[in-house]
């Protein structure tokens, strides 16, 4: 059973290691991943640690609440926690407060006299 902290310092490692990782184990989240990485400008490793610190600031009580409760029912709860943390974080990408890097805000419309 691989653990949270393994599976951090496997990824600030050896980042090309942990891309091929999340594409064996979800080829789909790997490709949401890599492109809000790079919608983000950050690498794939960048976009997950970003996740992290993000889940940890900005998650609330409810997202920790079910954090905790998916890592207690199981096997493997440093996979859970890392993949629950980066699935919040792709679901807030739009959200100003909860992103790394802030949505462009729209442009007042023009108003015609």
């Amino acid at each position: 059973m691989v653990m949270l902290g393994d599976m951090l310092a496997a990824a600030r490692d050896s980042s090309s290691g942990f891309q091929a990782w999340l594409e064996r184990s979800d080829a789909e989240l790997a490709t949401r991943i890599a492109e809000a990485a790079a919608r983000s400008e950050m690498t794939c490793t960048q976009f997950v640690r970003s996740a992290i610190a993000d889940f940890n600031r900005f998650a609330g009580e409810e997202d920790w609440a079910t954090l905790t409760s998916s890592v207690r029912n199981t096997d493997d709860p440093g996979t859970v926690c890392l993949l629950a943390m980066i699935r919040w974080r792709l679901m807030a990408q739009g959200c100003h407060n909860h992103s790394h890097r802030p949505s462009k805000p729209e442009l007042p419309e023009t108003i015609h006299e």
